[in-house]
Parts: C-alpha cells; sequence; structure tokens
C-alpha cells in the first residue's frame, strides 16, 4: 500500500496564504511573491525550500483553474481525482507570473494597457436544514443581496449613449514613464488605473461604478446526502464583476439541526432501542424505526445488553454516489425499577433457577466477548 495515501495534504488557500473567495488577481500576487521567495536559484541546495516552491505552484495550478477550483471547493483534496500532484509543478505558468513583475519594473512588457477587469465577489450564505432534508435531499428557494450589473450602462460606468475618453495622464497607453539612472521605469497610471480610459460623465444610476445593488432568487438544489458543513457552489452567482470581469460565486454553507434519536456516523444511522429481559432471553421480533417509518427486527435469543443490530441499506444516501449506509440499533436490557409481590416472587424462582458464577472478568476479556456474541 502507498504510504503516501495517508499524509494529510495541506489546505491549498492556507499555503498560499488567501482567503477562499480570493480574487484571480489575488491568488495570481500571492503565488507570485512565494514562488519568487522559494524559488530553486534563490535557494540553492536548500531541499525543504524547493519541496516548498513545488507545493505552492501545484497549489496555484489547482486554484487558477476554474473547473478544479471548484471541484476542490466542493470536495477538497478528494475531488482531484488524484491532487496535482507532479503535473501542478510543471503546469505553472512561471513566464507569466514573473513577467509580470519585470515587465512593469523594468518595462519588460512594452507599452501595453492594464486590463480594468475585475472578478466580482463570491457570496456566502447559511442554510439550515432538517435532519431529513439533509438526509433525503431538498430543493429550497433562497434570496440574497448582492451587487449586480447595472442595467442603464450595461456596467460601463458611463451613461447610455456616452462612453470613456482617453485618458489625458498617459495619452490611452495605460503606463506613465519615470527615468531613474540608466533604466526606463514603467508604472500604472495612478488615473485610468491601467485602463487608459476615463469616464467623465458617470452614470447616475451606479454612481459609475457599473453595478447596483440587487436582490437575487434562486431554487438551490440540495443533494442527498449532504452533512454539516457542505459547501455549495453556485457559479456566476456571486456579486457582478468590474468593467466586464467574470461574476464571482455564490457558497451556500449547510448546518443541519439535530435528530430526536439518530444519529449519523457519515453514512450510517445510529440509535438505541430498550428490551426486556424476557425478550433478551427468549427472543423476539419488535419494529425498529427508521427516517422512512419503521421496520421488523429479529432479536436472537440469549441478546446480551450492548449488542449492536446492522440493518443494511437503511442509513443515509451516500453523497455523489450510488447506495445507502446502514442503521445500527444497539439494544439495550432494561432492568425493571419497581416489581409487584408476585413479581418478585416469580423473579426469585427464575434466579435460583439459573446458575451464574459471578467470577471477575477483565475489561479487555469481556470486550472479546461482546464481539464474539455480535
Amino acid at each position: 500500500m502507498n504510504n503516501a495515501s495517508n499524509v494529510t495534504k495541506a489546505d491549498y488557500y492556507e499555503l498560499l496564504g488567501v482567503s477562499r473567495d480570493c480574487s484571480d488577481q489575488e491568488l495570481k500576487s500571492a503565488y507570485r511573491r512565494l514562488a519568487m521567495k522559494l524559488h530553486p536559484d534563490r535557494n540553492p541546495g536548500n531541499p525543504e525550500a524547493e519541496e516548498s516552491f513545488k507545493q505552492a505552484s501545484e497549489a496555484y495550478q489547482v486554484l487558477s483553474d476554474p473547473q478544479k477550483r471548484a471541484a476542490y471547493d466542493r470536495y477538497g483534496h478528494a475531488g482531484l481525482n488524484g491532487g496535482a500532484g507532479a503535473e501542478g509543478f510543471a503546469g505553472a505558468d512561471l513566464g507569466d507570473i514573473f513577467g509580470d513583475f519585470f515587465g512593469e519594473m523594468f518595462n519588460m512588457g512594452g507599452n501595453r494597457r492594464v486590463s480594468r477587469a475585475e472578478r466580482g465577489r463570491d457570496i456566502r450564505y447559511d442554510l439550515t436544514l432538517e435532519f431529513e432534508e439533509a438526509v433525503f435531499g431538498q430543493q429550497r428557494e433562497i434570496a440574497f443581496r448582492r451587487a449586480g450589473l447595472c442595467r442603464d450602462c450595461k456596467g460601463s460606468g458611463a451613461p447610455a449613449g456616452s462612453g470613456p475618453t482617453t485618458c489625458q495622464q498617459c495619452a490611452g497607453r495605460g503606463q506613465v514613464r519615470y527615468q531613474q539612472g540608466f533604466f526606463s521605469i514603467a508604472r500604472t497610471c495612478p488615473i485610468c488605473n491601467g485602463s487608459g480610459q476615463v469616464i467623465l460623465k458617470p452614470c447616475a444610476s451606479c454612481n459609475g461604478s457599473g453595478r447596483v445593488d440587487e436582490r437575487k432568487t434562486i431554487q438551490a438544489q440540495i443533494p442527498a446526502g449532504v452533512e454539516e458543513g457542505t459547501r455549495i457552489r453556485y457559479q456566476g452567482e456571486g456579486d457582478a464583476g468590474r468593467h466586464g470581469g467574470p461574476n464571482g460565486d455564490l457558497y451556500i454553507i449547510l448546518s443541519v439541526r439535530p435528530h430526536k434519536f439518530f444519529e449519523r456516523d457519515g453514512s450510517d444511522l445510529h440509535c438505541v432501542i430498550f428490551i426486556s429481559f424476557p425478550q433478551a432471553a427468549l427472543g423476539a421480533e419488535i419494529e425498529a424505526p427508521t427516517l422512512e417509518g419503521s421496520t421488523p427486527l429479529r432479536i436472537p435469543e440469549g441478546t446480551q445488553s450492548g449488542r449492536e443490530i446492522r440493518l443494511r441499506g437503511k442509513g443515509v444516501p451516500r453523497l455523489n454516489e450510488h447506495g445507502r449506509g446502514d442503521l445500527v440499533v444497539q439494544l439495550i436490557v432494561q432492568t425493571p425499577k419497581k416489581l409487584g409481590k408476585a413479581q418478585r416472587e416469580l423473579i426469585r424462582q427464575l434466579g435460583e433457577s439459573l446458575q451464574v458464577e459471578n467470577t471477575p472478568t477483565s475489561r479487555s476479556l469481556l470486550n472479546k466477548m461482546k464481539d464474539l456474541f455480535s
């Protein structure tokens, strides 16, 4: 067996030092800082720095890919079908990462404009479910507020019939140059933020931002088998992006109310049923509760208190898989606290007819006996 499967991989967001709702630009900047610090050329003969560089590159390779990031956000490392591994290290575009940095500092990037497009913010929505809703799934209508695209200016920030004009500070280049010694340094224009254009008369509806506050309603489909803390991602349902950037995402975070007697362990359910001494000694058939009604449960003759009986397929549907877990019923023999005179006499006679030696037994041996009876 491969021992690597037993190693818990670090969280990609924590590795890069970014939040889970970070933008693409924040992600790129965080990785660039780490990559420049940990690059093997800057740390010759340092295997720890090299390994950290590989891990950071793997994290960036996954989170910079929208499909891989969505799978990771939903299911963690298990959603990547084995993770990025060496492929993540090899697939990171170092030229793109370092090119932006050196291009700005030493004018290697030419006179290109910096795109103003900005991805919208992600939104979190907390949703509480009943126990049965989490087990069997549910469709729920949810309403939330977000920054939507301004309909009057269609996100441009300028009123209809007008538009942005060429920035006078940078003459539309998006960069201004400064001469320092032998170097000609190009920096992003502070007036137009690199776009090369400015809006002189902003849209009255959105004050030039291109976005307005709006109420959004969606039908959220909760799949069967979700549990406490499950995150469901709805792509593009977050805040609208700025200047043509993509929308952020909506994340529904689930919490589940406890059941009055069922407890959940993964896809299995557990409950406790009390039985009488005659039922345990002679055997009986009782009705066991399930989430879909009661089902017959056969108690074997000579059942000991604490014995567990597993009812196959009566548990929780496995999330995004086929089949269901089991219902585990623990039987507890209940001793009556109050007895009538006739009852006491009957039990006394029964006790005299039963030969039980009160011999001390170690706890480990008792557990082995319980396993044998189970």
